[in-house]
């Protein structure tokens, strides 16, 4: 296994749509493998093919409260409800953070590393975390649907409000 290098804003690779996975092998297994460490190291909760450079179909995602990573191979989103508006950052877009509305709920449809296929419901942050991965593979960044970066000022008003909400004050 080995780090990636995560590619920033700018590069062609995330500005592009990404093709499918077709063959399930050894290097597919290694990319993934990679994919994860890299992940683990920058501290993310998802990383998306596209962000080291590889323009194919495939992200890995953290499951927060569990800590499990999700390989997602070809994955579509096939059901999603409700609606949430939260902060989200990208390790494509280092140090700049937005508010975003996503689904409350999604199920995606994926090929695990093998071949076989599943499904993976999201709610709140893994929800967010699905969506924002599977727009890396069609070339869009999360940096479409801010209004505006936040500042200083307004990322830790927004955690200090987070915060407060999460302990009930």
């Amino acid at each position: 296994m080995a780090l990636r290098k995560i590619v920033t804003q700018g590069d062609d690779c995330l500005t592009k749509v990404c093709r499918p996975v077709t063959a399930f092998n050894r290097r597919l297994y290694d990319l993934l493998d990679d994919m994860t460490e890299t992940l683990k190291d920058a501290g993310g909760a998802g990383l998306a093919a596209p962000q080291v450079g590889i323009l194919r179909r495939i992200c890995i995602v953290m499951d927060e409260p569990t800590g499990e990573y999700y390989e997602l191979i070809n994955p579509e989103i096939i059901k999603q409800s409700g609606e949430q508006s939260g902060l989200e950052g990208c390790l494509s877009v280092p140090g700049k953070w937005g508010i975003v509305s996503r689904p409350q709920f999604v199920t995606v449809r994926a090929m695990d590393r093998h071949g076989e296929w599943f499904e993976l419901d999201g709610e709140d942050l893994l929800a967010r975390t699905l969506c924002h991965e599977l727009e890396h593979l069609d070339g869009h960044l999360y940096t479409e649907h801010i209004d505006h970066f936040l500042s200083d000022e307004e990322l830790e008003e927004y955690l200090e409000q987070e915060n407060q909400e999460n302990n009930g004050e």
